[in-house]
């Protein structure tokens, strides 16, 4: 049986430093940055990593795959929490082994930083006027749209119910 040992995450805005917070609170695990973890684990650490989502690229997980035995990944996007699932595996080559949760994260476009604030604009502009002019839209659509013209906050503890399920469950 294995035994997590931390938690370890990679954020650009904030909202995947708060899920690892949170999920920290709730689980007792320690909870270190990517690059603190370099510093307090030895390598093959058993963790649970966060990173967030870019273009379907869960930041940071290839360099913790290699470092770290990964128990859970956690992957913090824009999306609504439990979307995009199939994606993000098949784009990071997350092992079928691996339990994998999709977070929807809080959008201001005015905390990412360099090329990122430069892709989410361009983004933002097409897929937001896209969506603007669709009549038909999904409820999550709305929900994209609103978080793109508005900003959000949308990081909660009800958003890790999966994740938690499945640590009370295998631990």
């Amino acid at each position: 049986m294995m035994r997590t040992q931390a938690i370890v995450y990679t954020s650009n805005t904030g909202s995947t430093a708060h899920y690892a917070k949170l999920l920290s609170q709730e689980t007792g695990l320690p909870v270190y940055s990517a690059d603190e973890a370099k510093k307090q684990l030895p390598n093959h650490s058993e963790i649970i990593y966060l990173g967030w989502i870019m273009a379907s690229s869960v930041k940071g997980y290839r360099n913790a795959a290699k470092r770290y035995q990964i128990r859970a990944v956690c992957a913090v996007g824009m999306c609504q929490t439990g979307k995009q699932i199939k994606e993000v595996r098949e784009n990071n080559a997350i092992p079928d082994s691996v339990p994998l949760f999709t977070l929807q994260g809080n959008f201001d476009i005015k905390k990412l930083h360099g090329i990122y604030g430069i892709l989410m604009n361009i983004m933002v502009k097409t897929s937001g006027k896209a969506l603007t002019e669709k009549s038909d839209r999904t409820p999550e659509e709305n929900d994209m749209l609103d978080m793109m013209l508005n900003g959000s906050e949308r990081v909660c503890l009800e958003n890790l119910k999966a994740v938690l399920d499945w640590y009370n469950k295998s631990e």
